[in-house]
């Protein structure tokens, strides 16, 4: 199966909601079939309504402050001595990160559905915070899960959502962290879902929230192809689209204008998380062969065992610690459009550190996996080809661990 041109991805699927008759789908108890038949209506009719669209670009614009950079980092590339590096620096968006994005649309959505109450997941606290941010600025009352360990871990985010009047709500079951929380999210859905919209922080979960996600991160990818044909007259004969990938919100928002475009020409590059060298444990789905499974309401590859109990993950990053990924991405493995690998704890602290020393940029340690995998493969590349990072979130959130890890103050 190939992808159709001129048709978002995420609208080809079968009239079961799943890509490549395979992944996606709608696995929801019989209570949740009618909020989510009317998300759908809803979506389906304002997502063409070009007084939404233009209610919706506004935000973007004057809120979120798109469009965010595109930088060529000339001194990593001199470093490397290969392909030339460039960076598109979401984080430059409003709150740090690209989940402002989906967060904004979420509650867009919510105040037309007349909904008083939001609730979300987090796993970096990045959702939770731009949900947060969204749900002050559109009126709407908020609660955040989020596992107590990545409470623990990622404390400014978990300061700002509170900031920001939002209700975070400490998930202790299983391995305390994103998985749980989409967890406890979905239960609370299920029993509040007459007055509160839910907004799920990635491309996972039932069909519609895919989609919802994907068509608020595609403004990443319109953006990029507009800045790259302005800057070389047109999109390069040798491109190389590098992305972390967790539940794969940035990554699928950071190739969706270039699907159409022959691999030859422009290659997507996943990079999930391997976790630490040491450990059995990893976030990597793709990489490392795991099986179909159901989670959160989708199929997809997700890390199990023998008996299909799904596994804990492990990774210094929180946004990537997630045992599944998004029936995109499955989908674009499958069809060979996109390449996953993997780069573990240390490299990405490597990537961090050798990022930070060339140039005036500080990712989060979710970009940091693809700019580990993306320095490591410039160097065997001539200056001809053009490579491409999302740094899709700031280090802002990371000050303890880079603190513990690497021995120097984080402002």
């Amino acid at each position: 199966m190939k992808i159709r041109k001129k048709i978002p991805l995420i609208d080809q699927h079968n009239k079961y909601g799943m890509w490549g008759n395979k992944f996606g789908g709608n696995y929801v108890p019989e209570t949740l079939k009618k909020p989510i038949k009317d998300l759908e209506i809803l979506f389906t009719k304002l997502r063409n309504n070009k007084r939404f669209i233009s209610e919706r670009d506004k935000y973007f614009q004057n809120w979120i402050g798109a469009p965010t950079r595109f930088i060529n980092l000339k001194n990593l590339s001199k470093h490397v001595n290969g392909a030339q590096i460039w960076a598109k620096v979401v984080s430059d968006a409003n709150g740090g990160a690209h989940k402002i994005y989906n967060a904004t649309v979420h509650c867009l959505l919510a105040k037309k559905a007349g909904k008083k109450f939001i609730v979300g997941d987090t796993g970096a606290g990045y959702a939770g915070k731009m949900l947060s941010m969204a749900a002050k600025k559109f009126g709407l009352k908020c609660k955040i899960f989020m596992g107590a360990k990545d409470i623990k871990r990622q404390q400014p985010n978990v300061k700002a959502m509170k900031n920001n009047g939002a209700e975070v709500v400490p998930v202790y079951t299983g391995s305390q962290t994103l998985v749980d929380a989409v967890s406890e999210c979905m239960r609370y859905w299920v029993a509040n879902c007459d007055t509160t919209a839910m907004c799920v922080g990635s491309t996972v979960g039932p069909n519609i929230f895919v989609k919802i996600c994907g068509w608020s991160t595609s403004q990443i990818s319109k953006e990029l192809i507009e800045q790259i044909k302005n800057e070389f007259g047109s999109v390069p004969k040798k491109l190389k689209l590098y992305n972390c990938v967790g539940g794969g919100s940035s990554s699928y928002g950071f190739w969706s204008e270039f699907l159409d475009y022959n691999k030859s020409q422009v290659e997507l590059i996943g990079v999930e998380a391997g976790g630490p060298r040491k450990s059995r444990r990893h976030a990597a789905p793709l990489t490392y062969g795991s099986k179909i499974g159901i989670l959160h309401g989708a199929a997809q590859y997700v890390n199990q065992n023998h008996e299909g109990q799904i596994e804990e993950t492990e990774s210094i990053s929180a946004g990537l610690d997630y045992p599944g990924v998004s029936p995109l991405h499955c989908f674009l493995k499958d069809i060979k459009r996109a390449r996953y690998t993997a780069a573990s704890d240390e490299d990405a602290l490597d990537a961090f550190k050798l990022v930070t020393k060339f140039e005036n940029l500080r990712p989060s340690l979710e970009p940091s996996h693809a700019f580990s995998i993306a320095i490591k493969e410039a160097k065997k590349l001539n200056k001809d080809t053009i490579i491409v990072v999302n740094s899709c979130g700031d280090a802002h959130k990371d000050k303890k661990i880079l603190e513990a890890k690497l021995g120097k103050k984080y402002d």
